[in-house]
């Protein structure tokens, strides 16, 4: 599966962002659980969010619950995340991943397909 991250950009303390992910190959986008992981500079990637292969299961790291939801629409092979109450530490590089199983999973080196990253900046 390949993936393509949009919707990041510079936004100020509190506001809000939407980013997507968009998905395409041969294997069926639904048969995919999804997480959304980020990386800031000099930390290690983090997990953000991981959603399952329907969308009904979901994770959230607990520096974004209340604040993000992940969610996923599968008829048009498309990952989401809202980022509400943004914050400066929430200031990254966000990557979008696909697992070739379907429950979701919280580490980064499970995941097999990445995405190529969407820069994410909150000024305070």
């Amino acid at each position: 599966v390949q993936l393509q991250a949009s919707g990041g950009g510079l936004v100020q303390a509190g506001g809000s962002l939407r980013l997507s992910c968009a998905a395409s190959g041969r294997r069926p986008f639904s048969e995919y659980a999804m997480g959304w992981f980020r990386q800031a500079p000099g930390k290690d990637r983090e997990i953000v969010a991981a959603i399952n292969y329907n969308g009904d299961s979901i994770y959230y790291a607990d520096s974004v619950k209340g604040r993000f939801t992940a969610s996923r629409d599968n008829s048009r092979n498309t990952l989401y995340l809202q980022m509400n109450d943004l914050k400066p530490e929430d200031t990254a590089v966000y990557y979008c991943a696909a697992d070739s199983v379907r429950w979701e999973r919280v580490v980064a080196d499970l995941y097999d397909y990445w995405g190529q990253g969407t820069q994410v900046t909150v000024s305070s």
